[in-house]
């Protein structure tokens, strides 16, 4: 049995971390392929050697700006392993152009395609995740859902009258943050001098980095508001490349109290969570990295397919103005939220996934 696993973003490299060395223990086969959609060294290379994933055996290196673009290099990239390979199943994760463009290339080579995160929606073909999720999921064989709401929505859509499997596991994020969140503790080696150091006074943690974010309408006011409300608390901002990049074309300026720090690693990220009071961010993952964390959170969205989040008073969603930021920053203040519900399970996911996988290969 042989499976090949497309990566290409941050939290797919760490998903696939887990899930590696679960196929491992079953003596499954694996051929990992990096598509190098997340080419910065802190966002790709050192998920490698932190996470203890297989150095992968292909890299595409892919780099490009379009949507299009990518997908359409990386859609043809793919196919070309696959035909050298011949796998028994595509393993895919999240709603990345990564994602679609391996299941589109597997779709056409008759290869079976798992999708882990599959079900999640937005409802908003604006985004591009939205885009490749929903696609992703209406061609794939095995449909991973990590809550209820992403089932139900998959049986809105049709899916019981599909050739698929739906599967309700837990969310491998939280059997990573399980795992690594203890490693740390245990080794605080693992952090750097630079995030142990920012993280002795109280700070609120942000993150912005998706399309409609950094366009040139949005960046500027998120920032406006961001630096309004570093005057009450200090703010740590790991900034994305293609964040810094547009700051510096429309010369935005950051608060003192903002502090700009380069992308980190997962180790980094996770004490950052941590030691954190609060997040802020446009990341549906960070947003359920935080619960997972018991912090609270205001996602600089109008919507999440975390929603069970929100209607459980631990993180709110806003629109992209200033007054709405300000408002539901207030909003995020009077959260009160408890985080003893598992809404993501208890940390098993990585071992329902490839019991799944495996008994799937083996009825082929």
């Amino acid at each position: 049995m042989k499976i090949i696993t497309i990566i290409g973003a941050r939290p797919q490299f760490i998903k696939a971390a887990l899930v590696s060395q679960e196929l491992k223990k079953q003596g499954i086969e694996e051929v990992i392929l990096h598509t190098g959609q997340h080419y910065d060294k802190n966002m790709s290379d050192i998920f490698f050697t932190q996470l203890g994933i297989p150095a992968p055996k292909y890299n595409l290196e892919i780099k490009a700006n379009l949507h299009g673009e990518m997908t359409g290099k990386m859609l043809m990239g793919i196919e070309e392993v696959m035909l050298k390979e011949t796998p028994d199943m595509t393993l895919v994760y999240g709603d990345t152009n990564s994602t679609l463009a391996a299941a589109l290339a597997s779709r056409k080579l008759n290869i079976p395609i798992a999708h882990v995160e599959a079900g999640l929606r937005n409802f908003n073909f604006m985004i591009p995740e939205d885009v490749n999720r929903t696609l992703t999921d209406r061609i794939s064989d095995i449909l991973f859902c990590p809550t209820n709401t992403a089932v139900q929505n998959l049986m809105e859509e049709g899916f019981a009258k599909f050739p698929c499997e739906v599967i309700k596991t837990d969310d491998i994020m939280a059997d990573s943050v399980n795992i690594f969140s203890k490693m740390i503790l245990q080794n605080p080696n693992l952090v750097s001098k630079e995030i142990l150091e920012i993280c002795k006074n109280e700070f609120l943690l942000c993150t912005v980095h998706r399309q409609e974010s950094t366009s040139k309408q949005a960046l500027p006011i998120i920032v406006e508001a961001l630096n309004y409300i570093s005057n009450e608390k200090n703010i740590i901002f790991p900034i994305h490349p293609r964040t810094k990049k547009l700051c510096a074309e429309l010369d935005i300026q950051f608060n003192k109290n903002v502090i700009v720090i380069d992308p980190v690693g997962y180790f980094d990220m996770q004490y950052l969570l941590n030691a954190t009071s609060g997040v802020i961010t446009d990341s549906g993952g960070l947003q359920k990295e935080a619960y997972l964390h018991s912090k609270y959170s205001l996602l600089l969205m109008s919507y999440t397919p975390w929603v069970e989040l929100v209607s459980n008073k631990v993180s709110v969603t806003t629109e992209i103005d200033s007054d709405a930021i300000l408002n539901n920053y207030n909003n995020f203040k009077k959260l009160s939220g408890n985080f003893d519900q598992y809404l993501y399970g208890k940390g098993e996911a990585r071992v329902q996934i490839v019991q799944a996988l495996k008994s799937y290969l083996q009825n082929q």
